[in-house]
């Protein structure tokens, strides 16, 4: 057998124990998935293994003198069992769309209000940080036009079954690949004034990023918000989302960030993604339990 239809058996195998998965577990009480939860994130913490090396990596780097390395290895911990937290929330709170409103509450919405109310869009910055996509839907279910740039799965049927669902619950998908599709339609989307969603915290490696300070280190970032808000004069919303120690969700939108004008436009598009960067690693290091440390953010 072909190494092909090898990686094409896996997926299926892969896809169907996922769709069963998702079945079994949206059928039961919340608070048998709760206990389930824990399990299968104790199990799952014993199986790590170059994601793991990654993460501790990641802390130390972000983290050189500031904390010991029993700190970096609870902090690593904590991620890992908010991540596990997060997918089965989101599993089952699809299939129960009453239970994101009473599980996610607003700080400072009146912010995302009054920047739609310019009729330009609304670029919403975030991060891979909490329940980010429990954070999405969330924000499509107070019927504000949304849509959030996406990698598309490379399971095709999989990446089909979740855009249904996300659909269905209000939320729009780009994709990031093919670029200039994903350029126009972003574009199209600001200039019909709705919400766009872009997340700026991972490594920027396929050309166009430019190099910005991320806890000390230079770090490939996408430009994306900063050209957006050039040509289209939408605002830039900084938005978060953290869990609380009841496992419910705080939605904090922050105040838009007004476009620094600088000399030329490169030097415009590096100063303001510096800013937004800057935004994104204070939460980051106010909440460092809630990022995505298993991502290798400085490749170069």
């Amino acid at each position: 057998m072909s190494i092909r239809r090898i990686k094409k058996f896996e997926r299926a195998v892969a896809r169907q124990a996922l769709y069963v998965f998702t079945f079994i577990l949206t059928h039961l009480p919340y608070s048998v998935v709760c206990f389930l939860a824990h399990a299968f994130i104790s199990a799952g913490f014993l199986l790590l293994g170059e994601k793991k090396r990654n993460a501790i990596e990641s802390l130390h780097i972000a983290f050189a003198g500031e904390k010991s390395e029993d700190e970096i290895k609870n902090i690593f911990k904590m991620c890992f069992r908010n991540f596990g937290k997060g997918m089965i929330e989101l599993i089952y709170f699809m299939a129960h769309p009453k239970m994101i409103k009473e599980k996610v509450v607003f700080e400072n919405k009146h912010y995302l209000d009054e920047a739609l109310s310019q009729g330009k869009g609304v670029i919403a910055v975030s991060a891979h940080f909490g329940n980010f996509p429990l954070m999405l839907l969330r924000v499509a279910q107070e019927e504000y036009p949304t849509n959030a740039i996406i990698r598309s799965a490379r399971d095709k049927k999989v990446e089909q079954y979740f855009q249904k669902l996300r659909t269905d619950l209000g939320l729009k998908t780009i994709y990031s690949h093919p670029r200039q599709v994903c350029v126009t339609d972003s574009i199209k989307a600001l200039r019909n004034n709705e919400f766009l969603f872009i997340p700026l915290d991972q490594h920027f490696g396929s050309g166009g990023a430019v190099f910005v300070d991320f806890f000390g280190e230079k770090a490939a970032t996408a430009t994306g918000p900063a050209v957006f808000a050039m040509r289209t004069k939408a605002p830039i919303v900084p938005i978060f989302i953290v869990r609380q120690k009841d496992d419910t969700h705080k939605i904090i939108v922050e105040k838009p960030l007004s476009l620094e004008q600088c000399g030329n436009e490169k030097e415009t598009i590096q100063v303001n993604i510096a800013r937004i960067t800057n935004v994104i690693e204070q939460y980051i290091r106010r909440y460092p339990e809630e990022w995505g440390w298993m991502h290798r953010r400085w490749k170069k």
